[in-house]
C-alpha cells in the first residue's frame, strides 16, 4: 500500500455548525502490483480525507492507514484481514480510502465499474447511468439567495438546499419566501440547519415552513437530540426531518430506532466506506427513510467513488454531490462533471477506467 498525502485549500470557508472549514487534507491510498508487490490482482485507488466531527483526525487516519501496512514503509504488502483492522466508527475515513481502493482493484480486474460491483454485493438491482444533484445556496441576504437560487435554475439544478440557521429566524423565513417566489413551486427546496437551532426555534421554523412545501429540513436540532427531532416529527407532517450530523454522532440505527428522521444524509467518508454507505442506504429505505448520498467536500476520487454509491441506490433522490466547485484546485480532472442538475455515472472499469492514471 502507499500513501501521498494532499491539501486542498476551498475557494471560501465553508461555514459549519461545527466552524469553518478552510483546506481537507487527505491522502491518496494505492494498492496493488505497483504498490503491494502483487497482493491485489489489478491497481486500485482510495481516497482518506478526515474531518473531525464527522470522522477522525488526520493524525488518526495515518496511523491507522500505517498500522495496516507491514509498519509504514510505502509498497510492503497490505495484510489480508487488514480491511477488518480498521475500525469504521473510530477511524471510518482510514477504512474509506482503504476499502475503496481495495473495491477499486476488484472492478477493474473484472473489468466493472464499482457501481455494478457495489449494487451486486447488496442484491440490488442495475445502477443508475446518471445521478440527480442539488445546487446549495450560502447564508446570504435575500438579495444574495435569489440570485444564486436563479443561476441554479439556469443551469439545470431543480432541487435547491438552502442554508439558513446562521441568522435570526425571521431573517430566514424571507430568505427562503424570496427564493420560492424566484424560483416557482416546480424546482424543490431543501434547507439546512446544520444543528444551529433550540427546540422552541425549531418547532416555531417547522410551523412558519409548512405553507413553503420544503423537499425537507435538514439538522434543524443540534446533533445529539435525536428525541427532540423525533418529537418534531410527531408534532407535524408538513415538514419532512433529514438528519445529517446526527449520524456521526449517535449513528444512522440510533436515527432510525429513534424515528427521528424522514431522510438521511449519508456521508461514505464518514461512514466508512462505498460498501458501508450503501447498506446504510439500504437499511434506510427499508425502514421507510428516504437516503440521501453527499460528500465531505472530498477530492476528487473519494467524490467520484460516493457518486457510484448514489447511482447503485434505486430511484435516489437528489444528492449533495456537486461539491468539487467549492475547492479551488483538485487532484485530477473530474470524470463526472455536473451537467444541467445531474452527474453521469463513469462506466468503468473501477472508479473511471483511465481516468485516474496519473495519480501516486
Amino acid at each position: 500500500m502507499r500513501l501521498s498525502p494532499f491539501s486542498l485549500g476551498l475557494t471560501s470557508p465553508l461555514e459549519t455548525a461545527r466552524g469553518p472549514i478552510e483546506r481537507r487534507e487527505g491522502f491518496l491510498v494505492a494498492v496493488g502490483p505497483d504498490s503491494d508487490a502483487g497482493s491485489v490482482p489489478a491497481r486500485g485507488l482510495g481516497e482518506a480525507t478526515p474531518l473531525p466531527g464527522w470522522t477522525e483526525s488526520r493524525a488518526a487516519c495515518e496511523a491507522a492507514l500505517r498500522g495496516v501496512d507491514g509498519g509504514g514503509d510505502d509498497g510492503e504488502p497490505i495484510a489480508p484481514d487488514a480491511l477488518d483492522r480498521l475500525d469504521p466508527v473510530d477511524t471510518p475515513a482510514a477504512r474509506h480510502g482503504l476499502a475503496l481502493a481495495l473495491a477499486d482493484a476488484t472492478a477493474r480486474d473484472a473489468g466493472d465499474a464499482l457501481a455494478e460491483r457495489l449494487a451486486r454485493a447488496e442484491g440490488l438491482p442495475a445502477p443508475a447511468e446518471t445521478v440527480p444533484v442539488n445546487a446549495t445556496i450560502g447564508d446570504g441576504d435575500p438579495e444574495a439567495a435569489v440570485d444564486a437560487a436563479e443561476r441554479a435554475v439556469e443551469r439545470g439544478f431543480d432541487c435547491l438546499k438552502v442554508k439558513v440557521g446562521a441568522r435570526d429566524l425571521d431573517d430566514d423565513i424571507e430568505r427562503l419566501w424570496a427564493v420560492r417566489r424566484a424560483v416557482g413551486g416546480g424546482v424543490a427546496l431543501r434547507a439546512d440547519a446544520n444543528g444551529a437551532w433550540d427546540r422552541e426555534t425549531a418547532r416555531s421554523a417547522v410551523e412558519r415552513l409548512a405553507p413553503l412545501n420544503l423537499a425537507y429540513l435538514e439538522q434543524p436540532l443540534p446533533a445529539d437530540d435525536l428525541d427532540g427531532a423525533a418529537a418534531l416529527r410527531e408534532r407535524q407532517t408538513e415538514v419532512p426531518i433529514a438528519l445529517d450530523e446526527s449520524l456521526a454522532s449517535r449513528g444512522l440505527d440510533a436515527a432510525l430506532d429513534a424515528g427521528a428522521a424522514d431522510a438521511v444524509v449519508l456521508k461514505p467518508m464518514a461512514l466508512g466506506g462505498p460498501d458501508r454507505a450503501l447498506a446504510a442506504a439500504r437499511r434506510a429505505r427499508e425502514a421507510g427513510v428516504e437516503p440521501v448520498i453527499t460528500t465531505t467536500i472530498d477530492a476528487v476520487v473519494a467524490r467520484t467513488a460516493a457518486v457510484h454509491v448514489a447511482a447503485a441506490v434505486p430511484e435516489i433522490a437528489p444528492c449533495g454531490l456537486a461539491t468539487g466547485s467549492l475547492l479551488d484546485a483538485d487532484l485530477a480532472p473530474d470524470p463526472c462533471p455536473v451537467s444541467a442538475g445531474s452527474v453521469t455515472v463513469p462506466d468503468g472499469p473501477g472508479l473511471a477506467g483511465d481516468a485516474f492514471g496519473d495519480l501516486p
